[in-house]
């Protein structure tokens, strides 16, 4: 977009217009804000004082597109989006355009408009005196009067608006309309959120408060009670008949719309909070993300009593969500309906043929005057109190359960009564999904009850009192602070012996504890890692010798890694753990063939890189061990180690490394003349690590099934590799200065062997051995045929002129030696070419 102000319609001068088109102003704001200071300043010099005054109430050029009517011919205008989006502002936006003519008391499209919300508290506070109310968005000479007694706003025009509540339909029918602005229905899941289902916190608004006699706990129960009972009051005919005009309910259900459900993925949303940072207002919100799959307690506990024939129930006094539960086996409903009862703290009692369950909330209670109380010879006195001993009480309860509102991971809580005097446990696990809040509320409440179920008490029920039954809660003194008693057992005879449990009203209340927000994973992608065995020397010597060092790299990097294997490929068992990312690449260019022992200052090795980077460090920190590196092409075994100085950073992920010590380790012997482009190059530091392998496992061919940790190994992002490994790192090195005296007797070769282990230390008279024995094998090799090998027991040896004749060798050869070790055998060896080659 240009920043000329002339692509803009020319602007008002002196007031000579009142105001811009609806076409100019569209996208005003934005232009404006990406113009240049002088075109802002000429805006601002040209618009007059008037243009000013009017600019903050001209919405068309401040609002966002989806805050605009749409064009043409329409008659139901729904905006959907979430929290922040604008959508009463642009409401009363709309409502003024429609009242509102070009002058103040001219007449606009319409003249009288219906506000319909849920409430009228939530048409008065939201959409009329809101921060994005009506009123506020009105400008000062057509700003409209409310009338509280008549529930109207009046325009000085005389265009009136009047408020109505979802609650009162039969209101809407009476009075003719021109236009309605109807909110969305909803309700927050919080305590008493019925009480004023357009209230919400978010200590980002001004509107954020309790509904009325709220305490603020989470209440998901409350929000699908209030959805039930709206949708089924909309659902009824009789409320909601069929129009016999336009066929179809005077309510289309099928085009209402609940606050609030949000396209942002559950759980990443509300978990994932350094991206949103309105996630920690869902617990006690108006979202329906990860809440429409949960069910009401008293549908699950009917489907299981249906599922086992049981159909005469009552489930009218549960209370609760269940948002997921496993019945694991199949047995009957006893056993199914166990679980629930433990973690809701319900009962099932069977009165005169019928099963009632009601929740323990210790409401209710009947008060018996114990002067009243049987005589029963099985009592002593007509009541029998009894505690419990101490001891043998529970002071800890820890509570096994899958986390819901995250990956439903396998939690515990535990909770512990202070000044418990005894340290027995009682764990418990249950086949059920709850937050880590109802976790430990459930634990406690089971703590609590048992400790308060010490006290029972016996009585006798006169034939008068025949009415009580189990699960009633009965107390034997009018005081406000007696106990309350459940009666858990009856035997009847001519009378009735009841065996009661004490309990406490505020045991069954859920205590204020803080939600506890679950933690967000990393998400690892379905693709594929990079991973790159080595079977490399010994680097420091405190390695496993016979294992190989795995390098595992990705785009994007999954997090961690896990490494399956088998001796098929079938059964396969966890191997290793790969938690970090190695720094691999390839080479972009060609590596030949140096000396080993000086620097190497050819051309630079340019290496691009999967992730990762590298770092330049000095030629003395190079000596001491650092920038260690691997070149390849691919396989176990195939490995050069070298080291550089320099890394210069070329491109976004390619270094050029230069300054290099080549034919570390013992690799010189590897070492080809050249290694192509496209070579692998591996960093070796402590982001590879060596995998689980057994002693008598090396040189045995293995199936390995590599990929991201959190998936399985019959994932498709999983690499299958069959491979062997030599051990290296048992491997000797090949013998150095290998040299020859020539005679007519023959040719006298010698050498100086070198050592895997301990052989920097230049203390002592000798390179140690490192092996079980010294020994070595030598061929002798002519146009490429082995001519003769032995195996000899010192650093040197002659191939005399009679071993020649008897060879047939007349021209020119090669000499091979290598040191060879008990486990592993021969090492990697030395040439030389002894004679003319013609």
């Amino acid at each position: 977009m240009s920043n000329n102000i002339t692509d803009k319609p020319e602007l008002p001068k002196g007031g000579t217009r009142s105001t811009l088109s609806a076409l100019d102003l569209k996208s005003g704001a934005g232009w404006l804000a990406s113009a240049d200071a002088a075109v802002r300043e000429r805006f601002l010099s040209e618009i007059g004082e008037g243009g000013l005054c009017a600019l903050p109430f001209l919405f068309e050029f401040w609002a966002l597109p989806h805050q605009l009517p749409p064009e043409g011919d329409w008659r139901s205008w729904v905006i959907m989006g979430g929290r922040g989006a604008g959508k009463t502002r642009a409401g009363s936006e709309w409502v003024r355009a429609m009242v509102e003519g070009a002058k103040p008391l001219d007449r606009g499209e319409a003249s009288r408009v219906a506000l319909v919300g849920e409430t009228f508290d939530q048409v008065r506070d939201v959409m009329i005196f809101g921060d994005s109310g009506i009123l506020q968005c009105s400008p000062p000479d057509r700003r409209p009067v409310w009338k509280a007694s008549e529930r109207k706003l009046i325009w000085p025009n005389g265009a009136e608006a009047q408020a109505f509540s979802a609650h009162d339909p039969e209101g809407l029918r009476g009075p003719q309309f021109d236009a309605a602005w109807v909110d969305e229905l909803g309700c927050a899941a919080i305590d008493k959120g019925t009480n004023q289902p357009n209230k919400f916190l978010d200590p980002k608004s001004s509107e954020s408060l309790l509904p009325a006699y709220s305490n603020g706990l989470r209440d998901d129960f409350i929000q699908a009670q209030y959805l039930t009972a709206t949708l089924g009051y909309w659902n009824d005919p009789a409320v909601n008949p069929v129009s016999h005009i336009y066929g179809s309910r005077m309510l289309d259900l099928a085009n209402a719309y609940v606050w609030a459900w949000d396209t942002r993925p559950f759980p990443t949303f509300p978990n994932l909070q350094r991206q949103w940072d309105d996630g920690k207002n869902y617990a006690r919100g108006h979202w329906l993300n990860g809440r429409s799959g949960s069910r009401t307690l008293a549908s699950v506990v009917t489907e299981i009593c249906h599922g086992a024939g049981v159909t005469d129930i009552d489930v009218s006094r549960l209370y609760g969500v269940v948002r997921g539960y496993v019945i694991e086996d199949v047995t009957n409903a006893r056993s199914a309906l166990q679980p629930l009862m433990l973690r809701y703290g319900f009962d099932a009692i069977e009165r005169d043929g019928q099963l009632r369950f009601q929740m323990r909330d210790g409401y209710g209670a009947v008060t018996l005057d114990s002067d009243h109380l049987a005589v029963s010879s099985d009592l002593e006195g007509t009541l029998e109190h009894r505690r419990e001993a101490e001891a043998e009480m529970t002071g800890r309860v820890r509570l096994r359960f899958v986390q819901s509102d995250s990956d439903h991971e396998l939690v515990a809580e535990e909770a512990v009564l202070p000044e418990d005097k005894t340290h027995a446990v009682s764990v418990n696990e249950m086949p059920l999904s709850m937050t880590r809040t109802e976790g430990r509320q459930t634990a406690e409440r089971w703590l609590s009850e048992a400790r308060v179920a010490r006290d029972t008490l016996r009585f006798a029920l006169p034939p008068s009192q025949l009415h009580l039954g189990a699960g009633d809660l009965v107390r034997l003194s009018d005081a406000v602070n007696s106990p309350i008693y459940r009666i858990d057992r009856l035997e009847t005879s001519d009378l009735q012996l009841a065996e009661a449990v004490r309990v406490e009203q505020g045991v069954y209340k859920a205590s204020e504890l803080k939600d506890d927000r679950p933690t967000v994973k990393p998400y690892a992608a379905p693709t594929p890692v990079l991973p790159i065995f080595l079977d490399l020397p010994l680097i420091t010597g405190a390695e496993t010798p016979h294992a190989p060092y795995l390098a595992v790299s990705g785009d994007p990097w999954p997090g961690a890694a896990v490494v399956y294997s088998s001796s098929s490929d079938e059964s396969y068992t966890l191997s290793d753990i790969i938690q970090r990312q190695a720094v691999v690449g390839t080479t972009e260019t060609p590596l030949h063939r140096a000396k080993t022992g000086v620097w190497d200052e050819g051309p630079a090795l340019r290496v691009k890189l999967v992730s990762g980077q590298l770092e330049s460090r000095t030629r003395g920190s190079v000596l001491n061990g650092v920038n260690l590196a691997a070149i390849g092409d691919g396989s176990p075994g195939n490995w050069e180690v070298f080291q550089f100085s320099d890394a210069t950073l070329e491109a976004p992920g390619v270094y050029a490394l230069s300054g290099r010590l080549r034919g570390q380790l013992g690799t010189d012997a590897l070492m080809p003349d050249v290694w192509p482009d496209g070579s692998v190059f591996v960093l070796l530091n402590t982001q590879i690590q060596q995998i689980n392998l057994r002693r008598n496992e090396r040189r045995m061919a293995k199936h390995y099934r590599i990929g991201p940790a959190n998936r399985r190994y019959d994932d498709p992002s999983f690499q299958h590799l069959i491979a062997s490994f030599d051990g290296n790192g048992l491997r000797p090195y090949a013998p150095a200065h290998l040299s020859v005296q020539s005679s007519l007797s023959g040719d006298a070769f010698s050498w100086i062997r070198r050592a895997r282990l301990d052989a920097d230390d230049w203390s002592g008279f000798e390179i140690p051995l490192g092996e079980e024995s010294e020994s070595y094998l030598v061929r002798i090799r002519a146009n490429g045929t082995l001519m003769r090998e032995e195996l000899i027991a010192e650093p040197y040896w002659t191939y005399s002129a009679s071993m020649k004749a008897a060879d047939g060798v007349t021209g020119a050869y090669e000499l091979n030696v290598a040191q060879v070790s008990a486990i592993y055998g021969p090492g990697l060896s030395s040439r030389l070419t002894v004679g003319l080659v013609i």
